[in-house]
C-alpha cells in the first residue's frame, strides 16, 4: 500500500503536527488523568507507529535519517551541559536460538533503552546497525513492556510504606535529598529571544561538529560496535559533560534542558514512524525476551534495595529512570513523593550517561554470543 504522505518535508510536518497535538492534549484538564498514567512519550511512539501501520506515512524516509543523525546529538548535548554531577553523586549508595539471526542487534538496542532511555536505544541501534524489520518490534516491546512496568510501579506507590518496612529501609536519605535539591528550580528565568538563539546555536553547532568528527573516526569491531554514529554520540556526551563544569551550564537557567527534551521527543516520532505493529506478530520472541529482562531487572533491584536498605522510592524511580528515561522518571518520582520529581530527572540523566557506555558493553557481549 502506497502511503498517503511521502514527500520528506510533508512527513516531517505531519510528525511535528502529531507531536504538537499530543502535548497540547496533555495539558487539557479533562485528559490530565489519562496523561498522568500514560505519559505523552507513549503517544509520541505509538501515534506515528499506527500512522505507518495504516498507511498514512512511510516506514522509511530520508527525513527519519536526518532527524536521527542531528536531533539525537542536539538533545544529548543540551541535556549533558545541564547535568549537575555533584547532585547526582549526592544521591549516594542509593541469546536465544528462537530469535532471528540479527536478533542480538535488537536486544542490544533494547539494552540501551533499558539502561539509560530512548536516546541510548537510538544510539546503540545506529551503532550496531539494527535492521528496520527488527527495530519495529523492539520499539513496541520497549513501549508495551517498559510502560506496562511503569504502570505497575504507579500502582505500587500506595504500598511504598509496606515495602519500606519489609526492606527495613532507611528513609533519611529521602529527607536529605529533599534538602539538597530544594533550590534546584529556584534560579530559572523567563527565556527570551537571546537565550533561545544561544541555546539553539550551541545545540546545533555542537551536534554538527560531533557528527563531522565522528565521520572522520575509524569504525571499530566486527560486528560493528563503534560506528561513526557512536563516535558522534560519545563525543557529544563527553563534550557536554565537560561543558557542564563551565559557565555554559548557566543556559539551564533559561531552559536549555527543555529544548533538549523537545528535540528528543520530536525524534521519538521519527522512531515510532519506522515501526509497524503488524511486524510484531512475526517476532513474538522479542516480547518474551523483554518480559524476561524486566523480571531479572526487578529481582536485582529488590535485592539491591534489601541489601542497601534503600526506600522503595529509589527502587521505583531508579527502575523507571533506566527503563523509561527522563520522560517518565520525574512522573513516578512525583507520584511517590510530590517534591521529588527533580530526583527522578537527575537519576534519568545519570542513566543517559551510563547507558551510552554500559549498553556498548552489552552490545559487544550480545554480538559475541550471536557469533558463537
Amino acid at each position: 500500500m502506497t502511503p498517503l504522505i511521502t514527500e520528506p518535508m510533508a512527513v516531517f510536518g505531519y510528525l511535528a503536527a502529531v507531536y504538537a497535538g499530543i502535548f497540547w492534549l496533555s495539558e487539557m484538564p479533562a485528559l490530565q488523568r489519562v496523561f498522568r498514567i500514560t505519559p505523552a512519550v507513549i503517544y509520541c511512539y505509538f501515534v506515528p507507529t499506527i500512522s505507518t501501520t495504516v498507511g498514512i506515512i512511510p516506514m522509511a524516509s530520508p527525513v527519519y535519517d536526518w532527524m536521527t543523525r542531528y536531533l539525537l546529538p542536539v538533545a544529548l548535548l543540551l541535556l549533558m551541559i545541564t547535568v549537575d554531577i555533584k547532585s547526582i553523586l549526592r544521591l549516594g549508595r542509593t541469546a536465544a536460538r528462537w530469535l532471528p539471526p540479527d536478533g542480538w542487534k535488537g536486544l542490544a538496542a533494547l539494552s540501551g533503552s533499558w539502561i539509560g532511555g530512548t536516546a541510548n536505544m537510538v544510539a546503540i541501534a545506529e551503532s550496531v546497525g539494527t535492521p528496520d524489520a527488527i527495530m519495529g518490534p523492539i520499539i513496541v516491546v520497549d513501549t508495551v513492556v517498559g510502560y506496562g512496568w511503569m504502570g505497575v510501579l504507579l500502582f505500587l506507590s500506595a504500598w511504598q510504606a509496606v515495602f519500606d518496612r519489609r526492606l527495613r529501609a532507611d528513609t533519611s536519605a529521602i529527607a536529605e535529598t529533599n534538602r539538597l535539591l530544594a533550590d534546584l528550580d529556584s534560579h530559572r528565568r523567563t527565556t527570551d529571544l537571546r537565550d533561545m538563539a544561544i541555546i539553539l546555536g550551541v545545540g546545533f553547532a555542537g551536534a554538527i561538529l560531533s557528527v563531522a568528527i565522528g565521520d572522520s573516526m575509524p569504525v571499530l569491531g566486527d560486528p560493528t560496535i563503534i560506528s561513526h554514529t557512536t563516535w558522534a554520540v560519545l563525543i557529544v556526551v563527553t563534550g557536554g559533560l565537560l561543558l557542564s563544569f563551565t559557565p555554559v551550564r548557566n543556559l539551564e537557567e533559561a531552559g536549555a534542558s527543555k529544548v533538549g527534551y523537545a528535540a528528543l521527543y520530536l525524534l521519538l516520532t521519527a522512531i515510532g514512524a519506522q515501526g509497524n505493529l503488524l511486524e510484531v506478530l512475526s517476532a513474538p520472541a522479542f516480547f518474551f525476551a523483554g518480559a524476561l529482562v524486566i523480571t531479572i531487572h526487578v529481582a536485582i533491584m529488590i535485592l539491591a534495595a534489601r541489601i542497601m536498605k534503600a526506600p522503595f522510592f529509589f527502587v521505583a524511580t531508579g527502575s523507571v529512570a533506566n527503563i523509561g528515561g527522563a520522560g517518565t522518571a520525574p512522573i513516578v518520582a512525583s507520584v511517590y513523593h510530590p517534591a521529588m520529581a527533580p530526583v527522578g530527572l537527575l537519576m534519568a540523566v545519570a542513566g543517559y550517561i551510563l547507558g551510552i557506555y554500559g549498553a556498548l558493553g552489552a552490545a559487544w557481549l550480545l554480538g559475541a554470543l550471536a557469533g558463537g
